[in-house]
């Protein structure tokens, strides 16, 4: 009887879970923009859900360090996965961007945020905080990723990009379904949404002076990115 009355008990948990009323995160004012051959995919993120997440992945884009990164994974109707910036970039890395890139962030979950299409989540390994830069991008509804993996963001244009990806030629190594030809991320930039701008006042010198950084290496990354474009299709 105890037996039957534990079982009950767990599997009305587990239903109880499973029902959770579903909480639609509130989406921050970043977008961010990755432009492949494909198209490009917008994102937003849900610091409100992943306060440490969101601000690791937005520093990585801030430093440029998705440029040249790749979509190593595409799992039809599942995930398509981006590399860790460090070893999927075809492009050498600053101190910088190695300093940010080296860090981990802890598991983030909040009770009924779903892992619906569109919605970003970070990769890890085994241990559930050991999140470094790899992330992927939902295919389809995979709620057996719910509370087990940090759901941060969402694509909120792009996802006819992620369709054509999908139907690319792949091939299976182990667990993981990869496309035969490299998806690259040709560039990427960040802009602000609904950003009120108060009339006749001075703008804050510390916001001038991390946007004028974050915009030198974003130049700087394209200038790389350039001159590796040169020297592999121009003549010398």
């Amino acid at each position: 009887m105890a037996r039957k009355v534990f079982a009950l008990l767990f599997l009305g948990a587990a239903l109880g879970s499973a029902w959770a009323e579903e909480v639609i995160p509130v989406m921050s004012d970043e977008r961010v923009v990755f432009q492949t051959d494909y198209g490009d995919i917008t994102f937003g993120f849900w610091p409100e859900v992943a306060p440490v997440t969101t601000a690791h992945i937005f520093k990585l884009v801030r430093l440029g360090c998705y440029t040249s990164n790749h979509f190593f994974r595409v799992d039809k109707g599942f995930v398509a996965q981006t590399s860790d910036v460090v070893g999927g970039r075809s492009l050498p890395m600053n101190a910088e961007q190695e300093a940010e890139a080296g860090k981990t962030v802890p598991l983030e979950v909040v009770q009924g945020v779903k892992h619906h299409a569109g919605v970003l989540s970070m990769g890890r390994y085994d241990d559930p905080n050991s999140g470094a830069s790899s992330f992927s991008v939902l295919l389809g509804d995979a709620p057996h990723l719910d509370m087990v993996y940090t759901a941060f963001a969402k694509v909120t244009e792009g996802m006819e990009t992620l369709r054509k990806m999908e139907e690319l030629p792949t091939k299976r190594e182990g667990i993981f379904v990869m496309p035969l030809k490299r998806i690259t991320i040709q560039a990427t930039y960040w802009y602000r949404i609904n950003r009120p701008e108060p009339a006749l006042t001075l703008p804050d010198a510390k916001v001038c002076e991390d946007d004028l950084h974050e915009l030198t290496l974003r130049f700087a990354s394209q200038a790389e990115e350039l001159q590796r474009v040169r020297k592999k299709c121009l003549p010398a």
